[in-house]
């Protein structure tokens, strides 16, 4: 098991790191990016599960709880901003023939 210093430090380096990887990150590639955050969400979700099934006492099920709902909130918020920003980019034609097959959908 990973002790308490070495812990901070694998955090402080990846918080670091995540900054400024993220800060240079050109506007076009911004829903690209997100996108593939919002896989990476999947994961933590899937891994707070695994450690929520390991928990033991009750802090330790409730703590686990809380991080399996957030996660899952967080990845599904960010399909649906993501979502959002992709019909900003659709053309006009698009949108309209969009909204026609869910009108037709919705008729039926």
């Amino acid at each position: 098991m990973i002790d308490g210093f070495a812990s901070l430090y694998i955090f402080m380096l990846a918080a670091f790191l995540g900054f400024e990887i993220i800060s240079k990150v050109p506007v076009v590639l911004h829903t690209p990016l997100m996108s593939g955050s919002n896989f990476i969400h999947g994961i933590v979700v899937v891994g707070a599960m695994v450690a929520l099934g390991h928990a033991d006492t009750t802090v330790e099920k409730v703590i686990g709880f809380i991080g399996v709902f957030l996660g899952a909130a967080n990845a599904v918020g960010g399909y649906v901003v993501t979502e959002r920003m992709l019909e900003m980019f659709k053309s006009k034609k698009d949108s309209k023939k969009d909204s026609n097959a869910k009108g037709q959908e919705k008729a039926a």
